[in-house]
């Protein structure tokens, strides 16, 4: 008789399906460019330290990057994690912060953001799914679980760029540019005043 699966062996045969499946369901939306980004506080981690987040206070310091994923220490996540760790001075270069979130608990959070955030950006615990919900970032097959989307809010709180895709690949690219744009922009229009 074959072994009960763990919760952790569970949630990945979950996210493994959910991946091979999502060529065949239909897109839904994540939040459009230009909607208003929902306020939230949760509890987050930055280098192994709980502190609590409040995007509106982090907004006040410039554009912030809001990456939904799935599950804490997964292959896939683990991966974007150290890639967002990577180019963590990039984004500081342009002014904007990273902060990942799923509803992983806080415990387990705090170890990720020293050993696969690389103690360079904080991770957020969205307990309830409540985040997820107000960013349409629920994936399908698992509403308790967040979809791997990642937004650029501008300091107006404001959808500046949507990536969704379950491929941890591009999120930091798309990110990124995104990011740059928005720099590129704020100082054409800051030129062009007199």
């Amino acid at each position: 008789m074959p072994k009960p699966l763990t919760p952790t062996a569970l949630a990945r045969r979950w996210a493994c399906l959910a991946a091979l499946s999502r060529p065949f369901l239909p897109v839904y939306a994540a939040l459009p460019v230009g909607a208003p980004a929902p306020d939230f506080r949760a509890e987050a981690a930055l280098a192994g330290k709980p502190f609590p987040f409040h995007l509106a206070e982090a907004l006040k310091k410039g554009p912030v990057v809001l990456y939904f994923y799935p599950k804490a220490f997964t292959s896939g996540c683990t991966l974007e994690a150290h890639q967002f760790a990577e180019a963590s001075e990039q984004f500081e270069q342009l002014g904007a912060s990273v902060i990942g979130i799923s509803n992983d608990s806080i415990e387990t959070l705090t170890k990720f953001s020293v050993e696969a955030c690389r103690n360079k950006f904080a991770v957020a615990a969205d307990a309830g799914a409540r985040v997820m919900k107000d960013y349409d970032a629920k994936l399908l097959l698992m509403p308790g679980t967040a979809d791997r989307i990642s937004y650029l809010i501008s300091s107006e709180a404001r959808i500046v760029a949507v990536h969704a895709s379950l491929n941890a690949e591009g999120h930091v690219a798309a990110m990124l540019k995104a990011a740059q744009a928005l720099t590129a922009g704020k100082a054409k229009s800051t030129q062009n005043k007199p």
